[in-house]
């Protein structure tokens, strides 16, 4: 067995850049990264136990024609009913965090040194999972700015998305180091490196 990798939650608000830092952190300094969001989506796949506990709770209304899952239909059925929303929440976020761990466990076995948990949706009760959150910051205009640009969301999306989030107060209560990511990738990269030569993780 190896030594334990640092753990380094990455968490900000849609559109802050947290794919970009968390892109830097695997290709410049080898972390391995943990996706939530994948693991949730591979959690809900036929067979697996979301799946199962999920029509077990809800019936399924939500599923495709193929048997699978329609995540639009059950993303449809989160926004209209917060009932539903609290449920899938409490079956699905459970199984992800502990194959989060059982992944930092196995990264350990590999003997790899940084692991990267993207975190979009952080949760103080795993927050023992990191040994750092970080916060990516980027002012409201420019996320919704890249939103229009990067993903064709109308300002009304944009802004009805972000309302639904953490304010920023509430991610930097949560979290240890914050990177300003409102200038180029080069001036996130900076504080990054700067950040991981604070902690020894590089020279």
């Amino acid at each position: 067995m190896g030594h334990h990798p640092f753990v380094i939650g990455v968490t900000g608000g849609v559109g802050s850049g947290k794919s970009v830092v968390l892109r830097m952190l695997e290709e410049q300094y080898g972390a391995r990264l943990l996706m939530a969001d994948d693991l949730a989506h591979q959690l809900m796949e036929p067979g697996k136990p979301a799946y199962e506990a999920l029509i077990k709770a809800l019936g399924t209304g939500f599923l495709g024609e193929d048997g699978a899952i329609d995540r639009k239909a059950l993303a449809a059925l989160i926004f209209s009913d917060e009932t539903a929303r609290e449920t899938v929440d409490g079956i699905v976020h459970p199984l992800v965090w502990a194959e989060v761990r059982r992944q930092i466990f196995q990264a350990e076995e590999d003997g790899v040194s940084l692991v990267a948990v993207e975190a979009a949706l952080p949760d103080e009760k795993v927050h023992d999972i990191y040994d750092e959150m970080w916060y990516v910051y980027t002012s409201r205009e420019n996320r919704i700015r890249r939103l229009m640009e990067g993903r064709g969301y109308t300002r009304e999306k944009c802004e009805s998305i972000m309302e639904s989030q953490l304010s920023d107060e509430e991610f930097r209560r949560m979290c240890r180091f914050e990177i300003d990511n409102n200038g180029c990738p080069a001036q996130a990269e900076r504080q990054i490196e700067q950040r991981l030569r604070d902690k020894g993780l590089t020279t």
